[in-house]
């Protein structure tokens, strides 16, 4: 059973009466009213968050006591022999064996050190976004008095036995929302090993008020004398910002791009140029591709859409290339290794996987969850997996050969809209000697969810 789905048991034993809720408990129905009874302060918010929190309870005490449910006849001597049988060949044996890690997986709380004492574990983590190597992780966290703060947090302390991280903080803020956030190299590939180049590109505004870009150098970061740290990179001005996404293909190199209302500004950062599209819906999605100097929107509209940025501005959308369409708002898209299929999340809970070469849908996942948020996907094409975070703050791995739902996992916290978890997944979590597993930022916790 899906935890976030409504119970079925209760229709089947009661008919749903308008204006009435039926507790099974108690077997006898209660009056819903606009306001408060004094005898039985009930809401259909309350009724729900009351069922979904006994869910969640009894999922984490299945998860405590190793209660997962798995694919019948997966366990470890059973694929052996499969394998030594020749039943399964070497994809396929990897492909199950990660399918058995993630159920095996246990959630361990990992504690975080700053050298700024009181920085660690004062505010709720908000995004967290990992580098290429995973060795670090950018975070964005809400501070008190509104707005947001940014840190960056080395992995290179996780391992088997420990569960220690250092956390870097800064005296730079924002007070405003922080919609989207992404890892940007201003050097040769060569070099991308040098902490003092790699940058990180936040996109900051809402709707409401004008926004802006900003490149924060990761050296910002440090734990060095504050006094030789360098300042923000730059700062574009922008409005109604949505997305951003940064491109390593070098025929348009250090170029970044921002996804606005109904349109598309392409920026670079060292000459200032810029390239404007205009869309018909906002773009809350963006991706480059790393073969070729191609970015890839999804809109509010459902519409996903290709641009060539090497083309000049052209009045009207006769630039768009690929288009594919959902029936709701795309929140995320990601452009799969070989780049000839793309996964795309919608605001009706729907993931699917599209060809783009035939522009059609090819494989569907279920059981996401989500109505309004802008959600990202995560996709380990290494170890086959997709894992993807609900509104209803549940982590849900899927199997990415056969779209099965492999495990669900529960939120340590309850779940409300300000405590929906941020999670980065890798088999090298601290770089190529790394340990693999999933972490889960929620509230002013970081959690490990190691392989057994």
């Amino acid at each position: 059973e899906d935890p976030s789905s409504s119970s079925s048991t209760q229709n089947s034993v009661a008919p749903e009466l308008p204006g009435f809720y039926y507790d099974p408990e108690k077997n006898r129905y209660f009056r819903l009213l606009p306001g408060h009874n004094n005898h039985n302060p009930l809401t259909k918010d309350s009724i729900q968050h009351k069922a979904m929190e006994c869910k969640r309870l009894r999922l984490l005490e299945e998860e405590e006591k190793q209660k997962k449910t798995t694919r019948a006849g997966l366990n470890s001597p059973v694929l052996l022999q499969k394998r030594q049988l020749g039943l399964l060949s070497s994809t396929s044996y990897c492909r199950l064996v990660h399918e058995l890690k993630v159920n095996c997986m246990q959630r361990r709380k990992i504690e975080i050190h700053s050298p700024d004492s009181s920085v660690a574990g004062t505010n709720n983590f908000k995004i967290i976004v990992a580098d290429v190597a995973c060795e670090r992780i950018f975070t964005v966290n809400d501070v008190e008095h509104g707005g947001c703060k940014y840190g960056i947090i080395n992995l290179s302390g996780l391992g088997k036995e420990s569960l220690t991280v250092e956390m870097y903080d800064n005296l730079y803020f924002t007070n405003r929302k922080v919609n989207s956030v992404c890892w940007a190299s201003l050097t040769h590939p060569d070099s991308h090993f040098s902490l003092t180049h790699f940058s990180t590109l936040c996109l900051m505004g809402i709707a409401e008020t004008p926004g802006c870009a900003s490149l924060l150098p990761a050296s910002l970061f440090s734990s060095t004398n504050p006094g030789d740290r360098p300042g923000m990179l730059c700062s574009f001005k922008i409005s109604t910002a949505w997305s951003c996404a940064w491109c390593l293909n070098p025929q348009a190199d250090n170029c970044f791009s921002t996804g606005l209302t109904r349109r598309v500004l392409v920026t670079n950062v060292v000459t200032g140029h810029r390239q404007t599209f205009g869309t018909s819906s906002d773009v809350l999605a963006q991706q480059f591709a790393t073969q070729t100097p191609v970015l890839y929107n999804g809109c509010r509209s459902g519409e996903i859409f290709s641009i060539d940025v090497r083309q000049r501005n052209r009045k009207g959308q006769s630039w768009k290339a690929t288009r594919l369409f959902h029936g709701s708002a795309v929140t995320s898209i990601h452009l799969m290794e070989a780049e000839h299929y793309l996964m795309a999340a919608d605001m009706a809970g729907k993931i699917k996987l599209w060809d783009l070469r035939t522009a059609k849908c090819v494989k569907q996942y279920k059981g996401h969850h989500n109505e309004y948020a802008l959600l990202p996907l995560h996709v380990n094409e290494e170890e086959g997996l997709l894992i993807a975070v609900g509104q209803d703050c549940y982590t849900r791995i899927w199997s990415l050969q056969d779209a099965h739902l492999l495990r669900t996992i529960p939120s340590p916290h309850p779940s409300s809209k300000d405590a929906i978890p941020s999670v980065v997944f890798s088999s090298r979590l601290g770089g190529s000697r790394g340990v693999p597993g999933l972490l889960m930022a929620v509230k002013q916790d970081l959690y490990h969810f190691s392989y057994n």
